[in-house]
């Protein structure tokens, strides 16, 4: 069964997502040209952006045997999403206290999967944010699903989902160890790397 006729009844109903994520990604940017501005740092290597594609939304409403309907979008929090990747650790909560601060930014969701890895070793911290977008079908709640990670963290995911989730042929417990290991040093790295720079730069910047 299908959601929509065609693509174009897709990407015309995603219209509003895509605002709610341009929304969102523009509050970022702002926040990030501040803290250059006024404390010569930059906290945000990169923000990416993404609206779920129609066979990624149908995979997962038939994962989560949810009724393949318009209806059921509802339950889906992660059809807009964005993934910003800071330099280091403490950049994250940063981040992500002066993101939810806007008045007209509501956090539904909060999940720290820094403090408290994934099993697999992933590490990352989730928000699900919900934004008011206008548009020709009046006002609408939309809500994005918001990803903060480092450099190192982002490496060892985009590594990680290739070797997994790339690959049709399953891998071993032997593999998967591995990669929690990874995992593992990566995290150390990215506590000895804040705490270099909190030593070089702890008198430049006041944040």
């Amino acid at each position: 069964m299908k959601i929509f006729q065609d693509y174009k009844s897709y990407y015309d109903y995603m219209q509003p997502y895509r605002s709610a994520a341009n929304l969102i990604q523009t509050k970022l940017e702002v926040i990030d040209d501040e803290l250059k501005c006024f404390h010569g740092y930059s906290p945000i290597h990169q923000i990416q952006s993404r609206i779920k594609s129609l066979e990624s939304i149908e995979e997962k409403m038939n994962r989560k045997h949810y009724p393949v309907t318009i209806e059921s979008l509802k339950y889906l929090h992660d059809i807009a999403g964005l993934r910003v990747i800071c330099h280091y650790i403490n950049d994250i909560q940063y981040i992500s206290q002066l993101l939810i601060m806007h008045e007209d930014i509501h956090l539904l969701k909060k999940v720290n999967y820094i403090d408290y890895p994934k099993e697999s070793g992933y590490q990352s911290l989730h928000l699900v944010v919900e934004v008011r977008v206008y548009c020709q079908k009046g006002l609408l709640k939309i809500p994005v699903e918001i990803q903060l990670r480092t450099i190192a963290m982002d490496c060892w995911a985009s590594l990680e989902h290739d070797i997994l989730y790339k690959n049709k042929e399953p891998v071993s417990k032997d593999i998967q160890d591995e990669l929690k290991e990874c995992a593992k040093r990566i995290a150390l790295t990215d506590l000895q790397m804040q705490k270099i720079y909190q030593k070089v730069y702890q008198k430049k910047h006041t944040f």
